[in-house]
């Protein structure tokens, strides 16, 4: 069985979504079976590359609130992600583009270790406020799990892997995903947002069982477009 994940590395809901995922497959009798694939999905590509901005006063901005307001919404996130084990610290973090973090993921995917690496980008991010954003950074991290750094380089530059990164983007939207995080099994059964781990193993129970077209699930909170339900 193939569960497919499409997700950004800095939306919020993605990282209580993959806990929540791992809960269900801890209690999935055919876990062994099971491969996990983490899919490209960009919440904002406009963003210009190699820039970052504070995301506390932008949201303030986009969502016409004041920054107070927002903060007590992030807060309100930060419990959520508590109950599954993550510290956040939302109001401190910082936003950009991310098409550099999927490139190194695909990478990563052909070195076999992308589960590695999806986790250890989530965690710098949210839990220790560390950029994800640009090449050194990324090349940091990806050492961290076992990539050879000089062969890191050189994918984040020639960006061999940038189509697929798009690529990966369209096919999301054409299974039906409007947001993130977005789980496929075995492209039958589908389910949106960070739905409950409950949830989750319904749908992989079902889909080991069944063959039918892709069926999704009620979407559940999630990240949409360039911005989160926080």
């Amino acid at each position: 069985m193939r569960v497919e994940v499409w997700s950004d590395v800095v939306c919020p809901w993605c990282y209580v979504g993959k806990r929540r995922l791992e809960t269900a497959l801890e209690q999935f009798p055919h876990r062994d079976q099971v491969e996990v694939v983490w899919r490209s999905f960009q919440l904002d590509p406009t963003l210009p590359e190699g820039e970052t901005h504070a995301t506390l006063p932008a949201l303030a901005r986009k969502y016409g609130t004041s920054e107070d307001a927002m903060r007590q919404n992030m807060r309100q996130l930060e419990e959520v992600a508590a109950a599954e084990g993550l510290t956040y610290d939302l109001a401190n973090g910082i936003s950009g583009n991310t098409s550099l973090a999927h490139e190194l993921l695909h990478l990563a995917a052909e070195r076999g270790v992308q589960g590695e690496l999806k986790e250890r980008l989530l965690h710098a991010h949210f839990e220790e406020s560390r950029s994800v954003f640009d090449v050194d950074s990324l090349v940091a991290l990806g050492a961290e799990v076992g990539l050879d750094e000089t062969e890191a380089r050189e994918v984040l530059t020639d960006r061999r892997y940038r189509a697929v990164v798009a690529q990966e983007g369209a096919t999301a939207q054409s299974l039906g995903a409007t947001g993130v995080p977005f789980f496929v099994v075995d492209r039958k059964y589908g389910a949106a947002g960070a739905q409950p781990a409950e949830l989750l193993l319904q749908v992989l129970e079902r889909a080991w069982a069944d063959a039918n077209p892709l069926v999704t699930v009620p979407a559940a909170d999630g990240c949409s477009g360039d911005s989160c339900a926080v």
